[in-house]
């Protein structure tokens, strides 16, 4: 999917809304667990309540690892249900990699060719070449981590070089590499007055907004500073949406409490 695409779907939904679907077994409703597959099942569930408000989803990979093949299989399951069914809908694979370029080459096929996600998050501390096989990529979209809403994010991401903190050399660095037209990133929303100072840097990009809900950031605050003419937020709930309820009705109470931050977004949209 490309950037446009991607900005039509916000237009016409009202919303940029993206929900992670971060599943622990510990967590879902117990009437799943006798399921083939419940993790898949707990998916399409949340999936098919709440795709007519988000506009993108982010299955977190550490959360289908932890479970050995039957999570991988559920994953694949996931992303080709999403593609399947819902091929508008803009896809993160929350994998957080970043190695060398032949390694990442390999990772980049992995989840833009077999998987076939629209994205994956990368880590840049190894550098360009470990970032530009995930951009060669055409109409994929690599998020690379900029300033995280973590309590240790600022440990290293806040550290001045020569006067300017890490996070805003990562991303000034990131624009002169090979693609960086296909590039987003990763900010924090638990840190919202950044946004204005990072929007200097990178005015035109997208910026995938982590730590609305259950992390405590505010949405106003984040738009306030954060959005630029074509919307340029994808502002991700994960545990305040999909756990919601335990009981039946979860896939019900996850819509609702979708709803409720599209209202929220579609009025916000409605004052560009």
């Amino acid at each position: 999917m490309n950037k446009q695409a991607l900005i039509a779907q916000i237009q016409q939904k009202k919303s940029f809304l993206c929900i992670g679907l971060d599943v622990d077994l510990d967590k879902i409703p117990a009437h799943l667990l006798t399921e083939e597959d419940p993790i898949f099942e707990f998916n399409k569930q949340i999936i098919d309540a709440t795709h007519h408000l988000a506009v993108a989803y982010k299955p977190n990979t550490a959360f289908y690892e932890a479970y050995g093949l039957k999570g991988w299989a559920a994953l694949e399951k996931t992303i080709d249900y999403l593609n399947s069914n819902y091929p508008e809908i803009f896809t993160i694979a929350d994998a957080k990699r970043g190695d060398i370029g032949n390694t990442s080459t390999m990772y980049a096929k992995a989840f833009f060719e077999d998987l076939n996600f629209d994205s994956v998050t990368i880590a840049p501390y190894m550098g360009s070449d470990s970032v530009e096989p995930f951009l060669a990529f055409k109409d994929k979209t690599t998020i690379l981590l900029a300033l995280t809403s973590n309590k240790g994010g600022l440990d290293f991401q806040g550290l001045k070089i020569d006067g300017i903190e890490l996070y805003k050399k990562v991303i000034k660095t990131a624009l002169t590499w090979k693609n960086s037209e296909n590039l987003m990133f990763v900010v924090g929303a638990t840190k919202p007055t950044y946004f204005e100072e990072i929007r200097k840097i990178v005015p035109n990009h997208f910026l995938l907004v982590p730590g609305v809900g259950a992390q405590g950031g505010n949405l106003q605050e984040v738009c306030k500073y954060g959005l630029n003419k074509d919307c340029g937020l994808l502002l991700n709930s994960a545990r305040s949406i999909i756990y919601a309820s335990n009981d039946e009705d979860f896939a019900k109470v996850a819509q609702l409490e979708a709803l409720k931050l599209q209202q929220e977004m579609a009025l916000i949209l409605s004052f560009q």
